[in-house]
């Protein structure tokens, strides 16, 4: 049976700024909402990759402070990441929204091209944004 990646979930405080940010940057929209009751909605959105954001309310206060640069070093999600054809550009385009963590930085030494930047969602999620990646080919 095929097995295909469906969604990330995600609690943020503010939905509306959330949404805003990854419509206005990452080509997000909404897909389903579903009333949870007192207020509270569950929305997905999603891209035109078919990459989908499962969006929750918070029901407690975060017990610690947002990772930095490119996300944090314990187990757990580091970042999520977006392939853009010019960093730079896609840098330009986010204005004073792009806030930077870490980078750019490149990574010629591994992939001729590769570069990438770390950057903060407005709800401190660690975004990565890339350019040039290219699988391996000498893989089995």
């Amino acid at each position: 049976m095929k097995t295909t990646f469906f969604h990330l979930a995600l609690t943020v405080k503010d939905l509306a700024v959330f949404e805003a940010f990854y419509a206005k940057y990452f080509g997000f929209r909404r897909a389903r909402v579903i009333e949870l009751g007192d207020d509270a909605q569950l929305v997905f959105l999603k891209n035109d990759d078919n990459f989908y954001f499962e969006i929750f309310p918070p029901e407690e206060q975060r017990p610690c402070p947002m990772a930095e640069a490119d996300g944090p070093h314990y187990p757990g999600l580091r970042h999520m990441a977006f392939s853009v054809a010019d960093v730079d550009q896609k840098l330009a385009e986010m204005g004073d929204d792009a806030v930077v963590t870490l980078g750019p930085l490149h990574f010629d030494d591994v992939i001729e091209g590769w570069k990438t930047v770390w950057l903060k969602d407005p709800e401190g999620n660690i975004i990565e944004v890339t350019q040039g990646y290219r699988d391996q080919e000498d893989l089995a």
